[in-house]
């Protein structure tokens, strides 16, 4: 039966029942960093497999879930034994051959920040759940704007889990812009975000979600490689007002998830801005090249953007997630969102702001605290020479591709990003099943691209092992894995 206020509540003497047995928690981090150590040596020596993809019920069963799940008890050594298998079933994103997906190859201090996040526990987005968290993650998003190049008191912006809410925050702002009361009244028809047909897969989805629907997106037109043609804005925009529609952002790549490419974000920036069109850029995976001196010119314009975002997940070595949703007005951002809750918001001091306020998200982790840390240590500059390093490996892989003439290339890269292909496996369903042989073997995990209507095996260099030598025998076994899907016919 339920509870009425009026009943009186149980009695009993009080229990402890949850409180850490401080001695537990002393074996269980031995076991788990001993574990941890041994496979981050490992991973960047290369000596196991990259990945392993076992299917999930033969995983559950290897890891005796269900038994765990039902029955509970375990303890330091169980955890040991739980971890050799738990590790071991995973992808490496420390291996030199992990060449696969934009995510970290997490670094040191970022991990530190995981596990203090895990111990306190501070859900930051009220500013009396986590001062020190929220404090630090409003200095990371400062120097954030002051790389962009919106130093100052009128930009601002917020943390958030992922590039895909990072990208439904940023336009969910140009949404408060274009249309006001769109929080209470939703958005008008007739509304169109314009995009390159290579940008990343949130925008569509984000142009689902904010009510306009995926068809809302319209295609910019690009070169053969998936750069926006600047020049062809402007007849775009005045094709769709002719139509009756309101064009509520342009979004340009910096880089685009599938190639690398960055968009002229110069060009793009002088047409949107004399228009009062909203200008976004997603520089999720490109943003870090900010951080390098040799690089920083392939994001020339960024500054001209009403909002950005940029991932510190991929290319600042942080965990997943933590993305930056940076805008050169912050009361864009702070329109964006219009709501009360008496339970949380309230008219006293609160001695800092409420990150609430600004984020889809009602809790939140202590995102800042992992970048922060990896700034602390690493220092901005030995950020940058990370990107650098992993741009200029990437482009030393292209270098031998176009030395060797059983392979092709269909662009310079100008990131970490190279698509390239054997000739001996033509035809797209070859390039899939050669990527699925490299996979099985064990030793690389590459990812794969759609350019100019053919696919194309994708490598993304990002893990620091990943060296000239891993970059010639990558080759070779993508060789020798061509010519066996050949033969197979």
């Amino acid at each position: 039966m339920a509870h009425r206020p009026e009943d009186p509540l149980p009695t009993g003497p009080a229990s402890t029942e949850g409180v850490w047995e401080l001695s537990e928690w002393d074996a269980a981090v031995d076991v788990t960093v001993r574990r941890l150590r041994a496979y981050v040596e490992d991973s960047q020596l290369g000596g196991s497999r990259v990945t392993s993809r076992r299917p999930p019920a033969e995983l559950a069963q290897s890891l005796s879930l269900q038994s765990w799940i039902r029955e509970g008890g375990m303890d330091a050594g169980a955890l040991d034994d739980f971890l050799e298998t738990y590790l071991s079933e995973g992808t490496r994103l420390h291996h030199p051959g992990y060449l696969a997906h934009q995510c970290a190859s997490p670094d040191l201090p970022a991990a530190l920040g995981d596990l203090i996040h895990g111990v306190t526990n501070n859900a930051m987005s009220l500013y009396e759940m986590g001062a020190a968290a929220a404090t630090v993650e409003m200095a990371v998003i400062d120097w954030m704007l002051d790389k962009v190049g919106w130093a100052g008191r009128t930009a601002g912006g917020v943390l958030v889990n992922g590039g895909s809410l990072a990208n439904v925050t940023a336009l969910l702002a140009a949404r408060a812009r274009a249309f006001p009361e769109a929080w209470n009244t939703g958005v008008p028809r007739r509304t169109v975000l314009l995009a390159p047909a290579s940008c990343h897969l949130s925008i569509t989805r984000a142009a689902a979600i904010l009510g306009l629907g995926s068809d809302a997106v319209v295609a910019l037109p690009c070169d053969p490689i998936g750069r926006v043609i600047p020049s062809a804005i402007p007849e775009v925009v005045v094709a769709q007002e002719r139509q009756g529609h309101t064009v509520m952002a342009v979004v340009a790549n910096a880089c685009a998830p599938a190639t690398g490419l960055y968009d002229d974000l110069v060009s793009i920036g002088r047409i949107c801005n004399p228009r009062g069109l909203w200008f976004h850029v997603d520089a999720a995976h490109g943003g870090s090249a900010l951080l390098a001196p040799t690089l920083k010119r392939l994001l020339t314009g960024i500054e001209l953007a009403d909002s950005v975002i940029w991932d510190a997940h991929k290319m600042l070595r942080t965990s997943t997630l933590a993305a930056a949703v940076l805008l050169k007005d912050k009361t864009d951002l702070d329109r964006a969102f219009r709501q009360e809750a008496d339970y949380l918001f309230f008219d006293d001091d609160r001695g800092g702001p409420d990150l609430m306020m600004r984020t889809v998200e009602g809790a939140k982790a202590q995102l800042g605290l992992k970048l922060f840390l990896n700034l602390a240590w690493r220092g901005e500059a030995g950020l940058g020479r990370y990107v650098a390093g992993r741009y200029a490996t990437a482009h030393r892989l292209w270098e031998l591709v176009r030395s060797r003439p059983d392979f092709e290339t269909p662009f310079e890269p100008q990131s970490n990003v190279v698509c390239f292909r054997h000739r001996d496996a033509q035809g797209d369903p070859k390039q899939v099943a050669l990527r699925d042989r490299l996979i099985a073997d064990g030793r690389f995990h590459l990812a794969s691209s759609m350019v100019g209507g053919t696919r194309w095996l994708r490598a993304t260099v990002m893990a620091p092992a990943t060296d000239e030598q891993t970059l010639h025998a990558l080759l070779e076994a993508v060789g020798l894995a061509a010519r066996q899907v050949r033969d197979e016919d």
